[in-house]
């Protein structure tokens, strides 16, 4: 197998991702994580029900997420959000129900046609403090000291840098401010076949870390008061496993233990920060 480079598996990940900003969402669904490999046992394996929340709005939801971290994220009325990986704009707009008028939401994403699609969304609900900006979440732009909190949902697990991503994170929350993301991580070592599947890496699965190693990132990052705020177990159906796997790595792999997961966690920015000062 030839190791692709970070810049070539963020190619693939853009490229995807591209592609399924022009799909429908049951399209979307009905594949892991949107990434096209679809599966006859189930309709949906990672993505939770956004339906019922305040602020939902059909036509962002693309049903590529693996959690709700907006229904954790604690945002109140006035907050400044940041969003990572905003895809059409769903997270953004139940957001923008939390802030209210007198916040703002700004959904960072690199690809260009989320962009396009988020912000004829965002036009279409004629929403003025919801803004849609083109970038990395590596390197974003948005100012230091910016946010109240940032949010984020099966994003961090597709980028190759994650460490870069959190002191990211940590550069543009204000002092005070905390995360709520929800992500893919792994207890044990995935077979294989698994880990050099391009399509597998672009549904959310074979580019997650371990849980554990997840959890000290955001650790040595500076950010304290981390919680795991829901978890639960993913279920890859066997159509899809077979497709990648065989006979024995299958029978092997639903015996070894190993667990992938869907987690929401959540971080603060320390209060007293020494290069911003402390919060009054």
């Amino acid at each position: 197998m030839v190791m692709k480079s970070p810049d070539q598996l963020k190619e693939l990940v853009r490229q995807k991702y591209g592609e399924i900003a022009l799909q429908d969402k049951a399209t979307n669904e009905s594949s892991c994580c949107g990434s096209g490999c679809c599966s006859t046992e189930v309709y949906n394996i990672m993505n939770d029900d956004y339906t019922q929340m305040e602020g939902y709005n059909p036509d962002a939801d693309l049903g590529l997420g693996c959690g709700l971290p907006t229904q954790f994220a604690r945002i109140k009325e006035g907050d400044t959000v940041i969003d990572l990986g905003s895809g059409a704009g769903n997270d953004c707009f139940i957001a923008r129900a939390e802030t209210g008028s007198t916040g703002k939401v700004i959904g960072i994403d690199f690809t260009p046609a989320m962009i396009e699609k988020a912000r004829g969304n965002a036009e279409k609900l004629g929403f003025n403090n919801v803004e849609f900006r083109q970038g990395d979440i590596e390197q974003m732009p948005v100012a230091a000291n910016k946010a109240d909190v940032v949010v984020s949902n099966c994003v961090l697990n597709l980028v190759p840098n994650k460490d870069g991503v959190f002191k990211e994170i940590y550069r543009v929350l204000k002092p005070g401010g905390h995360f709520s993301i929800a992500d893919v991580v792994l207890q044990g070592q995935l077979p294989a076949g698994l880990q050099e599947a391009a399509e597998m890496y672009a549904g959310c699965v074979s580019g997650a870390v371990q849980k554990e190693a997840y959890l000290e990132l955001v650790k040595q990052n500076g950010f304290t008061n981390i919680q795991v705020q829901k978890e639960k177990a993913i279920t890859i159906p066997d159509d899809i496993l077979s497709g990648l796997l065989d006979q024995e790595q299958l029978a092997e792999f639903k015996h070894s233990g190993t667990g992938i997961f869907s987690v929401t966690v959540y971080a603060e920015k320390p209060c007293c920060d020494p290069a911003a000062g402390c919060c009054s």
